[in-house]
């Protein structure tokens, strides 16, 4: 089984933003129902609802990645 965070990633790092994201995400599990119910799965592990679960990966992914940079730039000085 494919690891459904994974799954995010690839989609939001594929998409111009995070709304088209989200979009192409909700767009997946209307058409697969062994993916739906995988995120619903992920959405209960993590304590999210699925009407916000993707946009808390990628709110929290997104700003994981500005640390990495902001703390990359600290050495530059």
């Amino acid at each position: 089984m494919e690891d459904i965070t994974q799954l995010f990633t690839d989609i939001l790092q594929q998409a111009d933003s995070v709304d088209v994201a989200e979009s192409e995400f909700k767009k997946m599990i209307g058409e697969d129902d062994d993916l739906h119910r995988r995120y619903r799965e992920w959405c209960h592990e993590v304590g999210s609802s699925e009407r916000h679960g993707f946009l808390d990966f990628c709110e929290e992914y997104l700003s994981g990645r500005n640390e990495i940079w902001e703390n990359l730039s600290d050495y530059d000085e």
